[in-house]
């Protein structure tokens, strides 16, 4: 696994958005948190997989059903959670698992209310793009660029943060296909 070492504001949470590839890389992010941030680690997943798959709970997991009113407040949560410094949560603003290495990310509009329920003051806005290789190794090699957003996008409109987000994907697609092995 490798990642990008950025600065961390220690007196803030963390609101970690990424794309959504697997089922395991909300643990490749895990594992990025464990070595980087140093937060407790909070991770938004589909109803449904929280109840398949429940041990999931136990490494930060919590639900949200987007088709229920209750999708709010898990929302709502997820922005509660970010005024304690000492939080990381991590979104999937797709909404469902995509290739890769997809051309085009599209966001749900959780996100930005999340965004607009948290004090800008309160959070660190961070994106991550996350690419899994083989290359010439029998085990492969995830690889996780991450930027810290100086803009935490409150009181914009989901299609600015979805652009931006967009172009750190962009360019990190693009620093993946040009390693050289």
């Amino acid at each position: 696994m490798k990642f990008d070492a950025i600065e961390v504001d220690k007196n803030r949470s963390v609101l970690l958005i990424a794309n959504h590839f697997s089922f395991w890389d909300a643990l490749i992010l895990f594992c990025v948190n464990d070595a980087l941030f140093r937060k407790k680690f909070h991770v938004m997943i589909l109803e449904s997989t929280s109840k398949r798959e429940k041990f999931l709970k136990y490494g930060g997991a919590f639900s949200v059903n987007k088709n229920s009113r209750e999708l709010l407040q898990s929302l709502d949560y997820a922005a509660d959670l970010l005024k304690d410094p000492g939080n990381l949560v991590l979104m999937f603003p797709q909404g469902k698992l995509h290739p890769n290495f997809v051309e085009h990310i599209h966001f749900e509009k959780g996100v930005q209310r999340i965004i607009d329920r948290s004090p800008a003051s309160d959070f660190q806005l961070m994106f991550a793009a996350t690419f899994v290789q083989y290359f010439k190794h029998k085990k492969p090699t995830a690889t996780v660029y991450l930027k810290g957003i100086s803009d935490n996008f409150a009181d914009r409109s989901p299609g600015e943060l979805q652009s931006a987000y967009q172009q750190h994907y962009d360019a990190s697609k693009r620093l993946q296909t040009e390693i050289d092995i």
